[in-house]
């Protein structure tokens, strides 16, 4: 039987990681180390007691934002993440007003490569890649591997199933014994399949990823890394990754900023 959880109004109060209120949602006050330390604790902690429930890890930017403010399904879901980590620039530089600073941005696509070395400091994390078409994810698995030699890819499985094939992609996944699922199906379908199948999953954590698997073979461009420094990574992407990025940009990009001005907790006066 999975373990129960107990709940409060507050989703700052329940979560073990400190948050601040950014947009409207609540955001983790930790850097990438900070970060892929508690990653690893987790995991351990996981292998010593299986019964744990997995750390559910999503990610937070402007699109994050924005969709949040319109979709109660997508908030709810989002809500229930154990941690909730700044994936953008424009969150890290929101929180200079509030009475936490975020120490740095933490994309996915950088985390990736600090989850892996921390993984080898530890001695070898096992991997599960759950995403992207097959011949992408298998890429990515190579890539992690020849990268971090003591990270193992326990499992793999595209990003194009139905859910009721859930459950088998769940044994799949329990039966690798990995101790980090790397989630890369795109919002909102990742984030409702980590809390649609967490109590079947048995792993230190569970993490959303988006399109960083397409990043990490090199299929999509990063932006220079002046663009990502002053936060224009966004601009990289629009103008040369896929097409339909355009109008997400066009469109949430100016509803976030909105919501950075009128739903964040700012520093007492």
């Amino acid at each position: 039987m999975a373990p129960t959880r107990t709940t409060t109004a507050d989703p700052i109060k329940r979560r073990s990681v400190r948050h601040i209120v950014i947009g409207g949602v609540p955001t983790a006050v930790l850097g990438s180390q900070g970060l892929a330390d508690r990653m690893v604790a987790d995991c351990l902690a996981h292998r010593a007691q299986p019964d744990r429930w997995p750390t559910m890890v999503f990610s937070t930017n402007g699109h994050t934002l924005s969709m949040a403010a319109v979709n109660r399904r997508f908030r709810d879901n989002l809500l229930k993440a154990d941690i909730i980590h700044a994936d953008g620039g424009v969150i890290v530089a929101a929180s200079r007003f509030t009475d936490a600073n975020i120490p740095e941005r933490t994309a996915t696509t950088d985390f990736i490569h600090q989850a892996g070395q921390s993984a080898v400091d530890a001695g070898g994390l096992r991997f599960f890649l759950l995403g992207s078409p097959e011949d992408i994810n298998r890429a990515a698995g190579e890539r992690l591997e020849a990268l971090y030699p003591h990270v193992t890819i326990v499992g793999q499985h595209h990003g194009y199933f139905k859910p009721e094939d859930e459950a088998e992609i769940c044994d799949l996944i329990n039966s690798s014994g990995a101790d980090v699922v790397w989630v890369g199906l795109g919002k909102p379908l990742e984030q409702e399949f980590c809390v649609r199948n967490r109590s079947r999953i048995r792993a230190g954590w569970i993490i959303t990823c988006g399109g960083c698997f397409h990043y990490l073979t090199g299929d999509y461009r990063r932006a220079p890394v002046w663009m990502q420094r002053w936060g224009l990574e966004w601009l990289h992407r629009m103008v040369f990754g896929p097409s339909y990025l355009i109008a997400r940009y066009l469109t949430t990009n100016p509803h976030a900023i909105y919501l950075i001005a009128t739903r964040t907790r700012r520093k007492p006066e």
